[in-house]
């Protein structure tokens, strides 16, 4: 995997995402520089990285479920 490419899963894996003013949750930019073959790559990793963070919060709950519930707290 080139460096380049790497970085880009890396960036695009992470769960910060740009909320937009009807509340959808737009995609990371990086995730548009990525091939269809890079794309299926992101999401298994995403995949690991959620678990892991899930494995490791009291709660069991990823970044990405906080997220949404921080959403929700805040309508």
């Amino acid at each position: 995997m080139s460096d380049a490419r790497e970085r880009l899963i890396e960036s695009a894996t992470t769960a910060h995402r740009r909320v937009r003013s009807d509340f959808r949750i737009a995609a990371h930019p990086a995730f548009y520089d990525l091939d269809a073959k890079s794309r299926i790559e992101l999401y298994e990793a995403t995949v690991v990285s959620r678990r892991i963070e899930a494995a490791l919060n009291e709660w069991g709950l990823s970044t990405t479920a906080l997220a949404v519930l921080r959403m929700v707290e805040r309508k």
